[in-house]
């Protein structure tokens, strides 16, 4: 299904962002059809920093949680791979052993930083990553999904580079680019994807470009459009007026009309497959 959306289509398709199996599970029932399991919101979501403070068996964990609560794929966040090539052939085995159906991976250097913060990031070496990617390649072979992430534009090296790195990483066995930017107008993005000529299918982030109309990326024909980070942000938002709002009343009556209720939460989870499953297993006519 990941491969048939990012690589195979030719409407562009849409990845939200999961980084448990709640948000997860509310992300298919909102209808989408595949997600992104990001590392930033997973890092968050354990109290770390998005600087490879989590470990990559974290992030499998995370991964397995996710994959269990839903039918779609997902498409993991794998950061640079957490090391050289053998760590990110490790790491994309075991997260297809955990169900998931591919990883992007991006040319920085080990330990990375979340690359919104700072303003020029060092690259790997460029052959270096195409090593990486091509470990990665031969060890889960074609049915899982391998997205190059390239930082180039976002770290400041230009389009030059970020082209040069995408045939690099074509060539390496990448099946699609992630092309990244930290600008507000989605000007230099659009620009890669002329250069680029859709060489491979081009997937985009447009954390920062969030204005840019998506019918730009589809006059483009960009693949795929990732919602990176939104249900952790939103949750963030409203767990913080939810917070203040108890501890200021000291009481939960003005909240309750707002919040889900229990018998929200209990069909999301699907409690009621849990009788069933009781009546026919522990009480047996």
């Amino acid at each position: 299904m990941l491969r048939a959306d990012v690589c195979c289509s030719s409407e562009l398709s849409f990845l939200m962002e999961a980084h448990d199996g709640l948000s997860a599970a509310l992300a298919e029932r909102a209808g989408f059809k595949g997600l992104w399991a990001s590392g930033l919101s997973i890092a968050c979501s354990l109290g770390y920093r998005d600087a490879n403070e989590a470990s990559w068996s974290q992030l499998v964990d995370a991964v397995e949680r996710i994959v269990d609560s839903t039918q779609l794929p997902v498409l993991v966040d794998g950061d640079g791979g957490f090391g050289n090539f053998n760590n990110a052939r490790l790491l994309a085995r075991k997260l297809r052993q955990r169900g998931a159906a591919g990883v992007a991976l991006e040319d920085s250097c080990y330990p990375k930083m979340n690359s919104l913060i700072g303003e020029r990031h060092p690259l790997a070496d460029t052959d270096e990553f195409a090593g990486r990617l091509r470990a990665v390649k031969d060890t889960v072979a074609e049915d899982f999904v391998l997205v190059a992430r390239i930082e180039a534009l976002i770290g400041g090296h230009g389009m030059d580079e970020a082209i040069l790195r995408a045939h690099a990483y074509a060539d390496a066995g990448a099946d699609a680019i992630l092309i990244h930017s930290r600008r507000s107008a989605a000007d230099e993005i659009l620009a890669f994807a002329r250069a680029w000529q859709n060489r491979l299918p081009v997937v985009i982030v447009p954390t920062k470009y969030y204005r840019t109309p998506v019918s730009d990326y589809r006059k483009a024909r960009i693949s795929t459009v990732i919602w990176a980070n939104h249900a952790m942000r939103a949750a963030i938002a409203a767990m913080r007026q939810v917070y203040h709002r108890i501890l200021t009343e000291e009481s939960t009556s003005s909240i309750e009309p707002s919040i889900a209720t229990l018998d929200e939460v209990f069909e999301l989870l699907r409690y009621d497959e849990l009788a069933s499953a009781e009546a026919r297993y522990l009480r047996p006519s």
